[in-house]
């Protein structure tokens, strides 16, 4: 599964799929890339009261990075994790959230990531990624695909801040 495109809630459509799993026994984490942790974000606090996985394990948002070297391998160590737990069949549902942004910024390439998940996940696992232009390699192999997009936000509209509980 996919969810991709310039509108919000892709992250927050996740949330919720990966929430409805859980309620309904199955094992279940998100891992988080691009983000390092350190951000108030409302997810993290839900995840660890009701004991849902949420691993933030990148260097950062874009903006935050020291440095795109460090940020390159520290999502590409990331990545190999994430290979090693999809491939064990630990879990019902991975979500694997910003992801497509390794493939756009030229750390990963999508063919070979398309072809990796192919060959490895388990048959009954769910995977789900998310992040802005999801390249077509991973929609081709993708079960289903949903495009977000923005019709009107107030970020743009009236220059309304990201908003405690709303967006984090």
């Amino acid at each position: 599964m996919i969810n991709t495109g310039e509108g919000k809630g892709k992250t927050t459509a996740a949330l919720g799929l990966m929430l409805r799993a859980w309620g309904h026994g199955m094992r279940v984490c998100m891992f988080q890339l691009l983000k390092d942790g350190r951000g108030d974000y409302g997810e993290y606090r839900a995840a660890e009261k009701i004991g849902m996985e949420i691993h933030p394990l990148g260097d950062g948002c874009q903006w935050d990075w020291k440095d795109e070297i460090t940020a390159q391998a520290v999502n590409l160590a990331a990545w190999e994790r994430i290979k090693t737990t999809i491939a064990n069949g630990d879990y019902d549902l991975i979500i694997l959230d910003e992801f497509t942004f390794l493939i756009k910024f030229g750390w990963l390439d999508a063919d070979e990531v398309s072809q990796w998940i192919v060959n490895n996940k388990p048959q009954d696992l769910h995977l789900l990624i998310t992040g802005r232009d999801a390249p077509q390699p991973l929609i081709d192999v993708a079960d289903l695909v949903t495009s977000m997009e923005a019709t009107k936000h107030p970020f743009h509209i009236q220059g309304t801040k990201a908003q405690k509980g709303i967006e984090y």
